[in-house]
């Protein structure tokens, strides 16, 4: 065979060779590429074609978050995140197999996403949220040796930690037993949030976007929201938020005794994890239903909301002096002391006046007395 043959048929293989590259890599890529161009440039639309995507679209529409864009929380051609275009290509995939699903659910990569996302607009919540306990990551909540020496990991503990973590818990966590040592089946998740913005916030949810009061309203009004129409639980039985209007306020007992609850609704989210036993007994399980002096008082009386810090909470209704006389920061609480006895959700004041409490009259001289500095401010 001449050279210049063999010249020729070498150059028709790598003409093959390119071809093929082309087919299996910029094919692809110009299609993804396409896919995610066409999706934001119909802010969305294109995808609500598809009839399972049309009903969160829908739900988009009338929702607080009608002003943001489709992109802007789900990603958009300019993503640098390569896995974001590849699942749009898989979705189509999907579509075009007749095999999309019923109705779509994110991913548990995708919540975990969505925190930085949300973080964008609410920099201040996201801020709170990071400092509390709520956005404790999986390693400290189901690597913990003090809780997993004491109880075997259940999927029921996946209701409050973990609740967008997509399995069972033996797909999370190995051995589930009480010897150890324990592992996450899953290490990328070691430091993701447990209790990530979507556990507690439906972001599709009806209602209307916050705008400034209009300058003819004057004064504080009833007709002003007390909670945000985002606010519900996460139900990962059934794939879908609850919204808090539709969460119940247990009944909580003191022996035979009804507890007085506060009526304000957001601590039916609350209640969802931090929930007395079935038989609903004050202190029982992880209830933390305030009794004795605070009996009645709401949870967001004392705890702010993302960030739960308490600190102010004794100033905003003790400014000076309780009915004993005496500074409430000083009193022997776990506000003052997490080892004092009394728990500052179920302290009496039969617990410190244990020889008998004073009578309401005594009470209010001695406050008046205090409050002009010509009494003792010792009880």
């Amino acid at each position: 065979m001449s050279g210049q043959h063999i010249e020729a048929k070498i150059g028709r293989n790598w003409r093959r060779i390119a071809g093929l590259v082309f087919a299996v890599v910029m094919v692809p890529c110009v299609t993804i590429f396409g896919v995610s161009l066409q999706y934001e440039r119909s802010g969305g639309g294109a995808c609500a074609s598809c009839h399972e995507i049309w009903q969160p679209y829908s739900d988009w529409h009338s929702s607080a978050h009608r002003n943001v864009k489709c992109e802007d929380c789900h990603g958009d051609v300019f993503t640098l995140d390569a896995g974001f275009h590849l699942n749009n290509m898989h979705r189509v995939i999907t579509q075009l197999r007749g095999e999309a699903p019923e109705s779509p659910h994110l991913r548990t990569k995708d919540v975990v996403q969505m925190v930085g996302r949300c973080e964008k607009c609410h920099q201040e919540e996201t801020a709170d949220w990071r400092a509390s306990a709520h956005s404790a990551p999986y390693r400290r909540i189901f690597l913990d040796p003090e809780h997993n020496h004491r109880q075997v990991l259940m999927d029921d503990c996946l209701r409050c930690h973990g609740m967008h973590f997509q399995g069972p818990m033996r797909n999370l966590v190995t051995p589930l037993n009480t010897v150890g040592p324990w592992r996450l089946q899953e290490g990328r998740l070691a430091d993701e949030p447990t209790m990530p913005c979507l556990s507690c916030h439906q972001i599709h949810h009806e209602g209307l976007p916050l705008e400034k009061p209009s300058a003819d309203q004057k004064g504080p009004s009833t007709h002003q929201e007390i909670n945000r129409p985002s606010l519900g639980l996460f139900d990962r039985r059934e794939m879908r938020h609850v919204p808090i209007s539709d969460l119940p306020l247990p009944a909580v007992f003191d022996g035979e005794r009804p507890v007085n609850i506060s009526p304000d609704q957001r601590q039916a989210l609350c209640y969802q994890c931090h929930a007395p036993t079935a038989m609903g007994q004050v202190r029982s399980g992880d209830d933390r239903t305030p009794i004795g002096v605070h009996e009645g008082l709401s949870c967001m009386a004392c705890h702010l909301k993302h960030g739960q810090q308490t600190r102010a909470s004794c100033k905003t209704c003790h400014p000076q002096l309780s009915n004993c006389g005496i500074d409430v920061e000083k009193m022997d609480t776990s506000f003052k002391d997490k080892k004092s006895k009394h728990n500052i959700h179920f302290v009496k004041c039969i617990d410190c006046h244990t020889k008998g409490v004073p009578s309401k009259r005594t009470k209010d001289r001695t406050q008046r007395l205090a409050m002009s500095g010509r009494g003792s401010r010792t009880p």
